[in-house]
């Protein structure tokens, strides 16, 4: 890494790469399948949603924002009568703990766990006002930390699953502030997908049918922004569209920045490097697809 501070979107590439175990590890679904929830969506929203509580589908398709609103609801409320959150909060931790436990090393694992110090003092500095995943996971540790007692779980794995919680709070923050971000700029969930398609070249079916939009809808909202002058017909972003998109993603790095406003530059790069060995041994054993639907960059391995 070069010279100067090292910025919110570094620190979110090696934070994403650590949470998102929760969606790809095998241990992790298994988890949410011995909880009673079948199939992965279900799993998905339930998992994801639970820091809210027993919300309706309402509420967490304006939260997850990029769902088709269908989609949500066929798994929510109903996952609710299978599992309650705060149970499921407690499962999830301990699920991914375990499966960064399997696949990163002791070493990355003992760096991941000696940053929590700074790790909590970049959680305590997330503005949870306007962003509701932010505020429901930055509060949720001592109630997990319980649960994960009372499961006699062993200690270093309650360790590592509260480094998890940090980092699934650094990302939940990052992104609420991307819908923030969207919304000031005039895009929605689905366009919000088609830009990032027609910008990035991921190929559509990444992005539509793992956010539930049907093929009528998606030829909608290409032809919205083709009318804008953000696409071209083929899908295809024209120059205002990938300068949008560069202002979008400008923005979600200065809404991602006080969460490490407290933090001098040492600690910033001392947190990247201690997050970075277990995302490279994660982006390595080829557990994440790419492209992939949540966005997460590969690193250079």
């Amino acid at each position: 890494m070069g010279p100067g501070r090292v910025t919110a979107r570094q620190l979110w590439v090696v934070a994403e790469s650590v949470h998102a175990v929760t969606y790809f590890a095998p241990a992790a679904l298994q988890s949410l399948r011995e909880a009673g929830l079948k199939g992965f969506w279900s799993g998905y929203f339930a998992a994801r949603a639970a820091p809210l509580g027993a919300v309706g589908a309402a509420p967490v398709a304006a939260a997850f924002f990029n769902f088709d609103p269908a989609m949500v609801r066929r798994a929510v409320p109903s996952c609710w009568d299978v599992v309650d959150p705060a149970t499921l909060t407690v499962r999830r931790a301990e699920a991914a703990a375990g499966a960064l436990s399997d696949i990163c090393t002791a070493e990355a694992l003992e760096a991941l766990v000696a940053a929590l110090p700074i790790l909590r003092r970049a959680v305590a500095g997330c503005a949870g006002e306007g962003r509701p995943l932010t505020g429901a996971n930055r509060v949720l540790w001592p109630s997990v930390e319980v649960g994960l007692r009372r499961r006699a779980i062993p200690e270093p794995i309650i360790a590592v699953g509260e480094a998890w919680q940090a980092c699934t709070t650094l990302r939940e923050h990052r992104g609420d502030g991307h819908v923030a971000a969207l919304l000031v700029h005039g895009l929605s969930g689905l366009e919000a997908h088609l830009l990032a398609a027609g910008t990035l070249g991921v190929p559509a079916d990444v992005l539509r049918d793992s956010r539930g939009w049907t093929g009528p809808q998606w030829a909608a909202g290409i032809a919205r922004l083709a009318g804008r002058g953000l696409l071209r017909p083929d899908g295809a972003a024209t120059a205002a569209g990938r300068e949008l998109r560069r202002r979008i993603e400008a923005m979600t790095d200065d809404l991602a920045a006080p969460a490490f406003a407290a933090l001098a530059d040492e600690e910033m790069a001392g947190l990247h490097r201690a997050l970075l060995g277990c995302a490279t041994q994660i982006q390595g054993s080829g557990l994440y697809p790419f492209p992939n639907p949540i966005g997460l960059p590969a690193l250079e391995l």
